[in-house]
């Protein structure tokens, strides 16, 4: 005989009860969507509106406080004066977007364009297989940092770092430290000069090196929005171990980024030997921080995962303004050095400010 005093219940009754209960989905609104968050997840889904913006201000602001800056001579001379390191910004750009750095980038130029220089105007080698080789030399030397990297686990700054001396010292020796002037480039290898002659446009003068940097921004934007591999290497900076989970093989888009790199280094090597018309293997010096300079200002995050090529080719435009718009306002070197410092500082800041903003 059963012990208990109640009727058992079914399971009909339990599906009785259920189709009365609520069956509104659970939702957990925000209520701290003020007008700075807007803004502020705004600014991270489209990073390159901030260097825009802020060169428009530069521009405005300089043209006022130096009426000479406003004029087509004085932005077509920045043009050619940010085209060097608007094409190593992009090969930064690429190693940053995948959480690393590459500071190896200045000597790796400096190198291909002494090679360059010295096949074709010492050996002989007629001028595009010599160009050539430079590029594949960048290649090699993108690559030694990507296994580096990729395949013995070593972090990016230390390789990069240790591989820029390294590459610089190569470079001396095999330069032994002479310069490759420019009568006799002119003289037996005229074409290493072509990217540094242009074209006048309404009273500016356009240089074909700066019509190709805009041309390869161009094309690694596509690349990096609409090819899987862009899409790879935006996966691996924000999380590599999620990126490998997903199926991407993280070694091989390592490696190849750096090997990207290289070769924009070695190709802008070609664009360096137009532009100031001679090779030294002291020249450039300072080309890795304004590559990163650019890169930073240009709304590339320094964590990875997130970048525009064409934010850091205007991070590259934003210096120039800077610098030969305090020149034009009179303003000394170390001023100018110093406005460049609290630009980085600045926009530091503002990534760790919209970094916060998908938390």
């Amino acid at each position: 005989m059963s012990t208990q005093d109640g009727p058992t219940k079914t399971i009909s009754d339990y599906e009785a009860t259920l189709a009365k209960s609520d069956a509104a989905v659970a939702s957990f609104e925000r209520d701290d969507q003020t007008a700075l968050h807007i803004v502020r997840g705004y600014l991270r889904n489209y990073p390159t509106l901030i260097p825009a913006l802020v060169l428009l201000v530069s521009i405005a602001a300089f043209s006022i406080i130096a009426p000479r800056f406003f004029g087509i001579g004085a932005l077509s001379t920045i043009l050619k004066q940010v085209t060097v390191t608007g094409f190593i910004a992009m090969a930064q750009t690429l190693i940053i977007l995948t959480a690393g750095i590459d500071l190896s980038v200045g000597a790796i130029l400096v190198i291909c364009t002494l090679v360059m220089g010295n096949l074709a105007v010492f050996s002989g080698v007629p001028v595009l297989i010599a160009v050539g080789i430079g590029i594949a030399l960048g290649g090699l030397m993108g690559l030694v940092n990507g296994l580096l990297v990729a395949k013995v686990k070593l972090p990016p700054f230390i390789v990069t770092l240790g591989t820029l001396s390294i590459f610089s010292a190569l470079t001396l020796w095999y330069s032994k430290s002479e310069s490759i002037r420019n009568v006799d480039i002119v003289e037996k290898a005229p074409a290493l000069l072509w990217f540094g002659q242009g074209f006048n446009l309404g009273g500016a003068s356009i240089s074909y090196g700066g019509i190709t940097l805009i041309l390869l921004a161009a094309i690694l934007w596509f690349v990096l929005n609409q090819t899987a591999w862009g899409r790879h290497v935006h996966a691996i900076g924000d999380d590599p171990e999620a990126a490998m989970l997903s199926g991407i093989r993280v070694t091989r888009v390592l490696i190849s980024v750096y090997v990207v790199a290289g070769m924009i280094c070695g190709f802008a090597a070609w664009i360096a030997l137009g532009r100031v018309g001679s090779a030294s293997p002291v020249a450039f010096s300072d080309v890795n921080l304004a590559s990163i300079t650019a890169v930073v200002i240009g709304g590339t995050s320094l964590f990875g995962g997130r970048g525009s090529i064409i934010g850091s080719v205007l991070g590259a435009f934003i210096v120039g303004v800077f610098i030969t718009g305090l020149s034009l306002a009179g303003v000394d070197d170390y001023w100018q050095k110093f406005a460049a410092g609290c630009l980085v500082i600045i926009a530091v800041t503002l990534d760790q400010w919209l970094r916060r903003a998908s938390q």
